[in-house]
């Protein structure tokens, strides 16, 4: 069994380097809520050392709230900042002679699109230039999800390794104190249980169905290194 393990990068962390070996994906912030040229390209290189997946992290054009607040955009806007910034990373990843594999919504803009309705539709319009040549990383159990598929696009359905679900398959929000798991041996817990039973153990203590092909932890968590270590150590077993 292969287990898709992705994680957001290029945010300011510094971190890529430790945590690229040990992961199969990564998701590049490419100017909405963090990132540069330079960073892109940084990543971008070690990605491609590593062998590891890129793909696009665009969001709401937000650099003061690091994505994590919803934005009031037209389509118009929506669909022109968020070509904007995954074209910045595909050119980059074209001077590199590297494919990129796949597109992901960031932080607010990714909770919101899971809604569907306006906003939803205006995110797949300015992503139709890529619909046959990339995959969409989706939330798992969202409106989104169905209406991608709907409008011919690759899908990868995504769960979270690292964070805490709603009884209605919602995360947490990062308000709330329990919105992060952060141990690393309930992190394994957390995400076994989706891998292998394609369930997760809700905070209204339920176990519910979800089914991913895709799972993300978060670089930007403290002790991401000490969770990602962990998991390379212990999934193959």
């Amino acid at each position: 069994m292969d287990i898709d393990i992705n994680c957001d990068m290029g945010e300011g962390i510094g971190n890529e380097a430790e945590l690229l070996p040990h992961v199969s994906s990564c998701n590049i912030a490419c100017g909405g809520h963090a990132g540069d040229k330079a960073t892109m390209k940084h990543v971008v290189l070690l990605a491609k050392k590593y062998q590891v997946k890129i793909g696009a992290h665009p969001s709401y054009p937000d650099v003061a709230n690091f994505g994590r607040v919803s934005m009031d955009l037209s389509p118009k806007e929506l669909i022109e900042t968020i070509r904007l910034q995954v074209a910045k990373l595909v050119l980059i990843c074209n001077q590199e002679n590297i494919k990129l594999h796949h597109i992901k919504a960031h932080g607010a803009l990714y909770n919101d699109i899971a809604k569907g309705g306006a906003l939803t539709k205006a995110f797949l319009e300015a992503l139709e230039p890529y619909k046959s040549k990339v995959f969409l990383y989706v939330p798992a159990a969202s409106v989104f999800t169905q209406i991608a598929i709907n409008k011919g696009f690759k899908i990868k359905r995504e769960a979270f390794g690292d964070r805490n679900y709603n009884k209605d398959l919602s995360l947490v929000s990062r308000k709330k104190s329990n919105a992060m798991i952060v141990e690393p041996q309930r992190v394994l817990e957390h995400l076994l249980r989706m891998v292998t039973d394609y369930k997760v153990f809700t905070v209204s203590e339920t176990l519910e169905e979800m089914q991913a092909d895709t799972y993300c932890i978060h670089g930007d968590t403290p002790n991401a290194l000490q969770i990602l270590t962990y998991l390379s150590a212990q999934l193959p077993k």
